[in-house]
């Protein structure tokens, strides 16, 4: 009798990389549609001729920071095969969410619902401009730090794991952000409450990016330790060069 099929340990990493990756990447974009005020200033920001005198961001912002962690270290193992796989099915993800949101407002709430339907609308009815706004997005932010990821680990010729994660992030995530801002929100907030927002939130993704570099260290440690020193430099080798690494 055959046996069923056992995972190797860089695919058991792989997935759990991915389910981590997915969750933050559907929290993120279910909540996005939230602002919030991160702060008052202590003083006016003029910004287009329209002044600010306080920080706005998204509710995505929160989860976001686990994507770029995951990002990068699927870049780091798996290459740009292994994590542009991982882009198209969040991206997909994205659309399969929107769907099932669909479905849970088209459905009539009951009499005893906690909930009150025209509540759950109000949270979870984005609109398809703003969803299409996040797919744009996402994609485009996505590729984008696939590329500057590994252009910069061209240039460092594989060292500085923290100039490629800090870089690839900073250069991907302004895109990321104005793209969506302008295409979810273009015709309901000002040109200049769009701009102010996404300089907002470019500077807090920007510096989370600054602050979880120890912790893409420490991830990177703790998978070194888990597949084996050899088998984790051969999977990093396999990822710089653009080869496949043999099933284990």
């Amino acid at each position: 009798m055959r046996q069923a099929y056992q995972l190797s340990r860089p695919q058991k990493l792989f997935v759990v990389c991915t389910a981590i990756f997915l969750t933050a990447l559907v929290i993120a974009e279910a909540t996005a549609s939230k602002f919030f005020t991160a702060f008052t200033l202590p003083f006016t920001v003029t910004i287009l001729g329209m002044e600010f005198n306080e920080v706005v961001m998204t509710a995505g912002v929160i989860a976001f920071p686990i994507t770029f962690i995951i990002t990068d270290l699927l870049n780091e193992y798996f290459g740009k095969p292994g994590i542009r796989f991982v882009t198209w099915v969040g991206m997909t993800m994205i659309i399969f969410e929107f769907g099932l949101l669909q479905v849970a407002m088209a459905v009539p709430t009951a009499d005893i619902s906690p909930v009150p339907g025209e509540a759950f609308d109000t949270v979870f009815g984005a609109t398809g401009r703003v969803i299409f706004g996040s797919l744009v997005a996402y994609t485009i932010g996505q590729l984008a730090d696939i590329t500057l990821f590994h252009w910069l680990r061209g240039l460092t010729k594989g060292k500085h794991l923290w100039l490629r994660a800090t870089g690839s992030t900073f250069g991907s995530q302004f895109l990321d952000t104005f793209i969506v801002l302008t295409v979810a929100f273009w015709g309901q907030l000002a040109f200049a409450e769009i701009v102010a927002i996404t300089l907002f939130n470019y500077s807090y993704k920007f510096i989370i990016a600054v602050v979880i570099t120890p912790v893409i260290y420490g991830a990177h440690w703790v998978m070194d330790r888990y597949l084996g020193h050899e088998l984790a430099e051969e999977l990093i080798h396999a990822a710089e060069e653009g080869t496949s690494v043999r099933p284990v």
